[in-house]
């Protein structure tokens, strides 16, 4: 593979990727949804698979976090579904949202009973941080940058 100071392959221009979404599965994609509408007020869409699609009459979540898409998919319906990995590990492991105070909204994300499992934490002079495990063992780490 040659790549040329202009970022071209071969003679072809190189194809740009923009951001769409990050999928999440939950057995119960209502109350998953309940849980980021609450603790970080996201802006949540409720609907119903259509005939012809892999869910069909199942609950279609879409979701507003951070600003941006969240889809929550139901059970599939062919496949069996693994038990959420320990935390940490390998892979899409958890999803980051930036906040002006880490220890405030901690306090406030306990109030409405959040299971803060990490922090808050200085991880280096700029960064303050901590997790919030969600259902299925979602984790939401929330950052500060000073």
């Amino acid at each position: 593979m040659v790549i040329d100071s202009s970022m071209h392959f071969c003679g072809e221009a190189m194809r740009t990727y923009h951001y769409d979404h990050i999928h999440l599965r939950s057995p119960n994609p209502d109350a998953t949804a309940r849980f980021f509408e609450t603790m970080f007020n996201a802006e949540v869409t409720r609907s119903v698979y259509p005939p012809g699609t892999l869910y069909p009459g199942q609950m279609r979540v879409t979701m507003k976090v951070g600003g941006q898409k969240v889809l929550i998919a139901p059970t599939h319906p062919h496949d069996p579904t693994a038990a959420s990995p320990q935390f940490p590990y390998y892979g899409l492991e958890h999803i980051g949202l930036t906040v002006d105070d880490v220890d405030a909204a901690c306090d406030e994300l306990r109030a409405k009973g959040a299971d803060v499992v990490i922090g808050p934490l200085t991880r280096d002079p700029g960064t303050r941080l901590a997790f919030v495990r969600g259902p299925e063992g979602i984790m939401v780490e929330l950052v500060q940058l000073r």
